[in-house]
């Protein structure tokens, strides 16, 4: 037993502790009005309280805390229901029932804060967790959601990022749904890599078609033009030769009656127009050669010129192939500078992919 005052004794049973504490009904009023009552009794509950030990890392050790929380609250309900039960009887001195019953209130909420914090921090801590978790594979799942006309290279060079990305114990509870939500972005990864080279071939024969076309109307052209000069050269010299002979024959027509010397002189001039004739038809002979010979070597430079651009474009894809291959690299190496700088390997995967594929200002990966 404490004294408390003459008329004031509260007893803390020693079986139960201070948290088990009875008022008997006959003390209460001078508990809770008499200076200084109230304190023996938060001296003995602060010493239980001082004296709990709580592992709040194990199951039990948190059930342990709770319940010392627990206990501290039921004294203080029990004390406050008393405490009202004697303000409601004692109407004359409520002030004073009221300031022990507040002082006794928040002092036992602060020691049950203070003895349960450990509990709260890790429950803090614990919920912290689970959300980086959740929001690592919300990213993950958001991977190539809307990839729009991204070239076949850059989601190749994203989905090799991707894979990349290890899921192992460091993902706790939450591997199973890292791997489902890294197995969903492959498979959009590959349906828009699939959809991106269909359209890049399209595009590829589409031009491919125009070249051929382009090319066929460029020879048409030029054979339309020799054409033309092969049947104006042939028609020139038929005009000539008509000319020859129409001239030979009318001076024919004006010597008929002159000497045999004359005659021999129309003989020789029309031999040399025949002569001059088979001449121009050489000549045509040669210049039909020409034009033939022209439309070879114009159909051997076209051909020539196309295995030229067909060897350029397996040139272009070659590098094209390097360009993804040396752009992977670089992405292993950025990666791997970041988890050497201390990030952890999955925000380091989602860095490199978020810069690769332009969704942060001002940052880019020089390749």
């Amino acid at each position: 037993m404490d004294a408390i005052a003459d008329d004031a004794l509260v007893i803390i049973p020693p079986e139960g502790g201070a948290l088990a504490l009875s008022i008997p009904e006959k003390k209460a009023l001078a508990f809770f009005t008499r200076e200084g009552a109230i304190e023996p009794v938060l001296a003995a509950i602060r010493k239980e309280v001082d004296a709990f030990k709580g592992d709040a890392k194990t199951d039990k050790g948190r059930k342990a805390i709770k319940s010392m929380a627990f206990k501290i609250t039921q004294s203080k309900t029990y004390i406050e229901g008393v405490g009202k039960s004697v303000a409601a009887d004692a109407k004359e001195i409520p002030k004073k029932v009221d300031a022990s019953r507040k002082r006794l209130r928040d002092t036992l909420d602060a020691w049950a804060e203070e003895v349960r914090r450990p509990v709260t921090e890790w429950e803090e801590a614990e919920d912290a967790r689970i959300k980086r978790h959740e929001a690592l594979i919300t990213r993950i799942e958001q991977a190539c959601q809307e990839p729009g006309d991204c070239l076949a290279l850059h989601l190749k060079a994203a989905l090799a990022v991707l894979n990349e990305t290890i899921i192992g114990p460091h993902c706790e509870e939450f591997e199973a749904e890292y791997a489902r939500a890294k197995d969903a972005a492959r498979a959009r990864f590959v349906e828009a890599i699939a959809k991106a080279e269909r359209r890049e071939a399209e595009a590829a024969e589409l031009a491919r078609l125009r070249k051929e076309a382009d090319e066929r109307a460029e020879r048409d052209r030029i054979a339309a033009i020799e054409q033309r000069a092969f049947e104006k050269a042939q028609a020139e010299a038929k005009e000539s030769q008509d000319r020859m002979i129409r001239e030979a024959e009318s001076a024919r027509q004006r010597e008929a009656d002159k000497a045999a010397q004359r005659e021999k002189e129309a003989a020789l001039a029309t031999e040399r127009a025949r002569l001059d004739a088979g001449r121009r038809e050489l000549e045509l002979q040669r210049a039909k050669e020409d034009a033939e010979r022209r439309a070879t070597e114009t159909e051997a430079r076209i051909k020539r010129e196309a295995e030229q651009a067909k060897a350029r474009e397996e040139s272009e894809a070659r590098a094209r192939e390097a360009d993804i291959e040396h752009r992977r690299s670089v992405n292993r190496q950025a990666m791997a500078a970041l988890i050497q700088g201390g990030l952890d390997e999955t925000y380091a995967m989602l860095a490199v992919s978020l810069i690769a594929e332009r969704k942060i200002p001002h940052i880019m990966i020089s390749y």
